[in-house]
């Protein structure tokens, strides 16, 4: 399990929060994985009741399975509830890259562009965590310049099915186009072509289910 360093001002249910939400996402804790709140908690310098807090919300939204004596479960892949995240995210990102291509800046479209330059260079290094963190990054810049980001802030904590499965098919798929996918949404917010961009964001969230064989062939013990 990672454990990252604890951000400035961030709460310790905040701190437990995303430590846990990163390794599932990175599958350090795989489906199937038990999470004991003590051990968290000495772990990260916290107490319990950050711990549990942190564990309870993740509950909510069905990604651990809370069971006695303590301990949690991090909840198999569930394609049900990985549909319904993606369904949030098609719905919002469409309408966010929409106003990007009449919001962003020149300044915001070089951002964009490095962003996807530096994708290509991890992808053709099979670099899957830093390909991972800057697919985030490019999302999240969209929210950005859409000046968006408690919306943002919402779809990060709701995400977490759909992006558990983007990290399986970074490790699994042979053909990514996800990065092609990024760098045609930018051409389409530099030609202010909010059709376009919007057409290239809906195919792009819905890769996953093209790439559904080959991460079920590489990971079939992760899947209810």
């Amino acid at each position: 399990m990672q454990i990252p360093e604890r951000m400035p001002r961030e709460t310790g249910r905040d701190y437990a929060l995303r430590t846990i939400k990163e390794n599932i996402i990175s599958l350090d804790l795989a489906p199937g994985s038990q999470i004991s709140e003590s051990e968290l908690a000495a772990v990260l310098g916290l107490s319990r009741t950050p711990v549990r807090e942190a564990l309870i919300e993740l509950s909510k939204v069905r990604i651990v399975e809370i069971q006695p004596q303590k301990r949690s479960v991090v909840a198999p892949i569930d394609y049900t509830l990985v549909e319904e995240s993606r369904f949030m995210r098609n719905v919002l990102e469409c309408a966010v890259v929409e106003l990007v291509c009449a919001m962003a800046s020149p300044e915001d479209i070089s951002r964009l562009e490095e962003n996807v330059r530096l994708q290509n260079y991890y992808l053709s290094s099979n670099a899957a965590e830093q390909l991972m963190e800057l697919d985030n990054q490019f999302h999240r810049t969209l929210f950005e310049i859409a000046q968006k980001m408690q919306v943002y802030a919402m779809v990060w904590n709701l995400s977490i099915h759909f992006d558990r499965v983007r990290r399986m098919a970074l490790n699994s798929v042979r053909d990514l186009k996800i990065v092609e996918d990024h760098a045609a949404i930018v051409v389409a917010i530099r030609d202010k072509d909010a059709a376009q961009a919007r057409r290239v964001m809906e195919k792009h969230l819905s890769r996953y289910q093209v790439d559904a064989a080959a991460i079920r062939e590489k990971y079939p013990q992760y899947f209810t």
